[in-house]
């Protein structure tokens, strides 16, 4: 099927490598139509500029910390050269110190589980604030999770920042709701991005998966994902919001 995305413009965050969930989504949302643009920030920018450059098209880039208040609220005007209006946004934010995973979660200071609350939970609806004048009705903004309903090795307060993102989106679908805006969330399996390097002993998810998952899993191959986010983008779940789409290869359906 193609040109599910014929049409719309969508603004995609996280682009940082070709391993990035972002760079296959953007790769795929611009196959299916879109008129893409993506987001980079500190001395990321350019180096998001430069992997633009490997999508079709070569989208423009803007400067965006979700941190930031100035950022957020100078987005419009950034965005402006190139799109007058949104009909998708993804978010591929998350982000946790290093101090905040791999230790537990009884020693960590509040600095930085702040900061992994801030950039990985806050900035969802954050990001969907600065975006709210220019979402039309039909919209659909997408986030990036990893399942928050049980703990994990080494995961620690990045997992609470997971949990709060799932709860925020609840929250954000019963009020984007009025502007006829969906939100939903994608739950990805295990995948050997940027992020995933920061996870101490990253390879006992990748045992587990190759163990459980029913119809098993490649931590290198993001297509899966890519494929969930623009359908979610699309008009195909014009009723769907507030919910979790798990594409984990059925790991989170099964026990022992």
């Amino acid at each position: 099927m193609t040109g599910l995305l014929e049409g719309k413009n969508v603004l995609i965050t996280g682009v940082l490598t070709e391993a990035s969930i972002a760079f296959s989504v953007a790769r795929l949302a611009s196959e299916q139509g879109a008129t893409v643009v993506l987001s980079g920030f500190g001395r990321g920018l350019s180096i998001t500029e430069r992997i633009a450059r490997r999508l079709p098209g070569s989208p423009p880039v803007v400067a965006l910390d979700v941190s930031s208040e100035e950022d957020l609220a100078a987005l419009p005007e950034r965005l402006a050269p190139h799109v007058d209006h949104l009909d998708g946004v993804l978010h591929a934010i998350g982000f946790a110190p290093a101090a905040a995973l791999g230790n537990g979660v009884l020693d960590t200071s509040w600095d930085d589980v702040g900061t992994a609350l801030q950039v990985s939970t806050w900035s969802y609806v954050a990001l969907a604030r600065a975006c709210s004048k220019l979402l039309t009705p039909g919209a659909s903004y997408v986030g990036l999770d990893f399942d928050a309903r049980v703990a994990w090795p080494s995961y620690d307060w990045m997992g609470v920042a997971k949990a709060g993102l799932e709860s925020a989106n609840r929250y954000l679908a019963r009020d984007l709701g009025a502007l006829g805006v969906r939100s939903n969330l994608v739950a990805a399996g295990p995948l050997k991005t940027m992020a995933a390097k920061s996870i101490p002993g990253f390879e006992r998810f990748e045992e587990a998966w190759d163990e459980r998952a029913p119809l098993g899993w490649d931590v290198r191959d993001s297509e899966p994902v890519a494929q969930a986010c623009v359908a979610l983008l699309s008009d195909w779940f014009p009723k769907t919001t507030g919910s979790i789409v798990y594409v984990d290869g059925g790991f989170s359906a099964v026990g022992v």
